[in-house]
């Protein structure tokens, strides 16, 4: 039997502090930017790539569904482990592995040195995402919405950077300067190393009674269909967010004959627009119910995404800023929702969504890429705007503050 509410008693919620833990917070979110800068070297170098080495749409989509799917595979295994035998150091070993990534990526002269660097970025990203979660919801003091979106935010404002830099940076100066983003990663092994310190502690109290109410149950069977519907809303997300890390840049460069560099500030004004968002989705689910966040996110944002393939350049922009905000609050509820499912197994439900996620995006990344290659760039946004009619399947999920089990 699983709750929807806030469980009587786990091994996460039973070393909660009775406040949150600020200073923690705001550096998981600060390693999470770092991380996150990090990986988006891969998708902001992809049409640099492209370029350099003539690569087709299906093998620049190769390149992100490399780092993706090795992002993926281990992240339900380090969560199962970390709830098992936590490990408060293993953050800082993710990010050393990212760090061995992006200076592989400053050399790379080939699609093989290319696809490496990719794989250790991704590796550095599996143990890095359900741990840093794990430790995110220990500090929450119980406001796990709000904690979940400030560890998000943190992602999504790297991932925004990304193309920032390549576009007054790389571009501009080559690209070696990626060895200049290792300090970033240099930077975030000292941070999570005080982070492992304080986790370390954390783990170390002893524990304390729950003062919870009793939580509200499900049948197990309820609990796999409600999880599986949970992924279906995951896919929607993770398909549309490949069509725009992964092919937006080039989509405006053959639609509208943009130079990268300018496209490079376009991808930037979307992810901006998903970090501010993702601020929002968590403490708004705590006050009014995650349903009511997840439905309007995934499907709230269709008909932007069906004018999108429509537009000219300026309402390009302008809606792909609403997508963003629209879009990103859905993940924080997800998550947290999918916790409340499965109480006491935060590291495996973290790691498992996160992997969906990244895998998920891997997958779309090569199968969008190549449907570009045997239609048209602009064909794909056509078909990926339909994705978050999927949203309509939130109507299946019972509203946190109603369900009776």
């Amino acid at each position: 039997m699983s709750s929807l509410n806030q469980p009587a008693s786990s091994p996460s919620s039973s070393r909660l502090p009775e406040k949150i833990a600020v200073n923690i917070l705001i550096a998981i979110s600060a390693s999470h930017l770092m991380n996150d800068m990090v990986q988006s070297m891969i998708p902001t170098m992809i049409p640099i790539f492209e370029r350099s080495l003539s690569l087709n749409y299906t093998q620049s989509g190769l390149i992100q569904a490399v780092f993706l799917v090795t992002a993926s595979i281990l992240q339900p295994i380090v969560g199962i482990y970390n709830d098992r035998h936590p490990r408060p150091f293993s953050l800082t070993v993710g990010m050393a592995a990212s760090l061995a990534g992006v200076l592989v990526l400053s050399v790379a002269t080939n699609y093989l040195w290319i696809l490496l660097a990719a794989a250790l970025i991704g590796t550095g990203s599996s143990v890095f995402h359900p741990e840093s979660s794990r430790v995110a919801r220990m500090a929450s003091g119980g406001q796990h919405g709000l904690a979940q979106s400030i560890f998000q935010v943190g992602g999504y404002a790297g991932a925004a950077l990304g193309p920032l830099l390549a576009a007054t940076l790389i571009i501009p100066h080559g690209q070696h300067m990626l060895a200049a983003v290792g300090l970033v990663a240099l930077l975030a092994i000292g941070v999570l190393t005080g982070v492992g310190f304080w986790s370390r502690r954390q783990q170390r109290r002893p524990k304390r009674a729950a003062t919870a109410q009793a939580p509200v149950t499900l049948p197990p069977s309820r609990v796999r269909f409600l999880l599986i519907i949970l992924g279906c809303l995951v896919f929607s997300k993770a398909f549309y967010m490949a069509s725009m890390n992964t092919f937006f840049v080039l989509y405006l460069t053959k639609t509208f004959t943009m130079s990268i560099q300018n496209a490079q500030y376009y991808l930037f004004a979307f992810l901006a627009s998903v970090a501010i968002g993702a601020l929002a989705g968590g403490p708004i689910g705590d006050r009014i119910g995650r349903k009511a966040v997840i439905w309007f996110s995934i499907l709230g944002v269709l008909p932007f995404t069906l004018i999108l393939p429509h537009a000219n350049p300026f309402w390009t922009g302008v809606l792909t800023v609403i997508i963003g905000l629209i879009l990103s609050s859905a993940f924080s509820a997800i998550l947290v929702y999918a916790q409340e499912l499965v109480p006491g197994k935060v590291g495996l439900i973290a790691g498992l969504f996160f992997g969906l996620s990244f895998g998920l995006g891997g997958v779309g990344a090569v199968a969008l890429g190549w449907l570009a290659d045997h239609t048209s760039i602009t064909f794909v946004y056509k078909v990926c705007a339909f994705l978050p009619a999927i949203g309509m399947l939130a109507i299946c999920l019972p509203n946190t503050r109603k369900v009776k089990g």
